[in-house]
């Protein structure tokens, strides 16, 4: 409780929550970016034949996969946020059912 207490106005912030879920975002997306990228830059004929797409379409890719990452990692971590906010606020409301007894429970 006091550890939520003192974490949970850092951890709401918009920045926050995406520095802490980039990692897990980056380890989401990085299969993909690796297996554009490689055959882009190992096997550039086979990737001219196969795609009769433009050369930005590489750079489309690149762009939705970093706009995805941001989504992921922000979404994720305020998503595990508002979990820990909703256990925090039971806790809490627990606490003070037992600090005040015979006030009959709320449902």
């Amino acid at each position: 409780m006091q550890y939520w207490e003192q974490q949970r106005g850092l951890q709401s912030t918009f920045m926050s929550k995406l520095l802490r879920g980039l990692p897990m975002a980056l380890l989401f997306a990085l299969p993909v970016i690796l297996s554009v990228l490689v055959v882009w830059i190992f096997f550039p004929d086979w990737y001219a034949k196969i795609s009769k797409n433009s050369s930005g379409a590489f750079a489309t890719v690149v762009v939705a996969m970093m706009v995805i990452v941001v989504f992921y990692a922000w979404f994720r971590m305020h998503y595990k946020w508002e979990m820990n906010e909703q256990i925090y606020h039971e806790l809490k409301a627990k606490q003070q059912q037992e600090q005040t007894p015979g006030v009959p429970e709320q449902q």
